[in-house]
């Protein structure tokens, strides 16, 4: 091929511009724009306790464990018993769940929880505080907890009124060790006690001490005496020796206390996780041990991953049977129950769940020796005043504010029977509103909600990865002990499921938009994207290639 030799005069006139190309805003033609508009994930917002999840995932995520534990116990102060024994809404909410597989977030604050016991409350700074307002909080369950735990930190001194004597109420009475050893429970209450805390045990509400007692000698008063009467069953011969309450049954297991009447044959009834508790300790007691349940598998309130547990422990479930009689002997002792098989009608209870009803001549005789009642609690409304009962709870709103001066209340004797996370953002709530009736303290403004949906987010970013899964002890070597049955994840274990977060709604410098964008027109500024929407045409592309959907395209006369 000739080579051509060309030089300046044989080109053609052109016009030459001697600014930049800025000159030319392309942005004037725009008609929608792009604008940062963080969101909130689902974790998040399904936490009954409203935990920042996403926030400490990620500092897990970069190794930096001691800030991710800060940020649970912003929401949470004890993070190693709800990574425990928390019902994790939060992972049904998981977008990850319609991917793959949601994000093991229980188990991530579990080891953030273990973490800071093990190596940041040792080292953490407690200033000594000179109360001039203090508190009296009746209860040490995690709704008083919880309470106590926020009103120390803002400088009001408490005063917990325990009836057992051991603090930590259901958390360490009726929550069986292999799922929540007592030793995670006292230091967590360590907590407390190291910021001033003053705990009197062995007084009862009603018994030793009235209300008007207390706020004679307090600035305020917290109501937090849970929900603890068990309900009665309403068949022939309850009283009969042998027939023992899920509660006091799991309270003298916690305690060693040797159990009058418990046999060999045992038949739990009810489905909560009271009745799944009270079936694997009895299981862990030599007992061979069947749950009975009026409504289907489906239905059971209990955490579905302790019912799967008891299954696997070898614990038979009769779902749609319910009792109808107690058998007894002549000496009084329980020998077998009568049932009667249920079926799930069209009616649906105050509860949400189809009514069961029972099938006429589908009696039969189960042979036990041992029965335990886990139907539910209730209230024990009797020593309390009449202005703050209501139906069959505590009267009080939602910062637990009641209809007496002074006097506040949470967690489950205003709910009714609850789950611990809820019962501790309840004890948080109230703290702030019992702050601000002491101190004018200002009330935490409820956060705007603006959910991603997994439709929203761009998952062609996003890899298939499978779950961690925790270490548990083998079927075969929990029988005649207590011993925890699920370990902490290890750190690494901890990071690449941390990894495995999609981090919806918010930004985690992913750098698409910049990369993406056809003008040029995002800027990176100190860790952060700036939009210069003179040269933005609104294309779009941003927002599309955006995995997070962090990231919103709105009407330019919505500007």
């Amino acid at each position: 091929m000739k080579k051509l030799d060309l030089k300046v005069k044989d080109y053609p006139e052109l016009a030459i511009s001697w600014e930049t190309t800025l000159i030319n805003k392309t942005g004037t033609w725009r008609t929608f724009y792009p604008k940062y508009f963080p969101k909130t994930p689902p974790c998040n917002y399904y936490c009954p306790a409203n935990e920042n999840i996403q926030k400490y995932i990620a500092l897990s995520l970069k190794g930096e464990f001691e800030e991710a534990y800060f940020t649970i116990l912003e929401k949470n102060p004890f993070p190693s018993i709800t990574g425990r024994v928390c019902y994790h809404p939060c992972e049904i909410g998981c977008n990850r769940g319609n991917f793959d597989e949601s994000i093991a977030i229980h188990a991530i604050e579990r080891f953030l929880g273990d973490y800071g016991i093990n190596f940041v409350e040792s080292k953490r700074k407690i200033e000594k505080l000179t109360f001039d307002k203090k508190v009296a909080i009746i209860g040490s369950g995690p709704a008083g907890l919880s309470c106590a735990y926020y009103l120390l930190l803002k400088g009001v001194g408490v005063t917990i009124f325990e009836k057992e004597s051991y603090p930590g109420g259901i958390l360490f009475y009726g929550i069986p060790a292999y799922r929540l050893p007592k030793e995670i429970v006292k230091r967590e209450v360590e907590k407390l006690t190291k910021r001033g805390a003053e705990f009197i045990f062995n007084k009862e509400l009603g018994k030793d001490f009235s209300l008007d007692d207390l706020t004679k000698k307090y600035d305020a008063v917290f109501l937090a005496i849970g929900a603890q009467i068990e309900q009665e069953l309403g068949v022939l011969n309850e009283d009969a020796n042998g027939v023992l309450m899920g509660l006091d049954f799991l309270k003298a297991i916690n305690l060693k206390r040797k159990i009058k009447y418990f046999g060999k044959n045992v038949l739990v009834i009810g489905g909560g996780n009271t009745a799944i508790d009270c079936a694997r300790v009895a299981l862990r007691k030599g007992a061979k041990v069947k749950i009975l349940y009026r409504r289907t598998k489906e239905e059971m309130p209990a955490i579905r991953e302790e019912v799967e547990e008891a299954l696997k422990e070898g614990i038979e479930i009769l779902f749609l049977t319910a009792p109808s009689k107690i058998i007894k002997d002549k000496k009084e002792r329980v020998k077998g129950l009568e049932c009667v098989k249920m079926k799930l009608s069209e009616e649906v209870d105050e509860s949400g769940r189809r009514k069961p009803i029972p099938i006429k001549n589908s009696n039969f005789v189960i042979k036990c020796d041992t029965i335990i009642k886990a139907i539910g609690e209730k209230v024990d409304l009797a020593i309390l005043p009449k202005e703050i009962i209501g139906k069959r709870t505590v009267l009080a709103d939602e910062y637990g504010k009641t209809n007496i001066d002074k006097i506040f209340a949470g967690g489950d004797c205003v709910t009714g029977p609850k789950t611990v996370v809820e019962a501790i953002a309840y004890g948080r709530r109230a703290a702030y509103f019992i702050l601000n009736y002491l101190k004018n303290f200002e009330i935490p403004k409820k956060e705007s909600v603006s959910l991603v949906n997994y439709e929203n987010l761009n998952t062609y970013y996003f890899e298939k990865q499978k779950r961690i899964e925790e270490d548990r002890l083998p079927v075969n070597k929990r029988k005649r002990n207590f011993k925890e049955i699920v370990a902490t994840l290890t750190d690494q274990d901890v990071k690449y499921e941390a990894g495995r977060c999609f981090s919806c709604g918010v930004c985690n410098n992913c750098d698409n938009c910049y990369v993406f964008c056809p003008d040029l027109a995002v800027l990176k500024k100190n860790g952060e994207y700036e939009i210069l929407y003179d040269y933005c045409k609104g294309c779009g592309v941003c927002a599309h290639e955006c995995p997070r959907n962090v990231i919103s395209m709105f009407f330019e006369e919505e500007k």
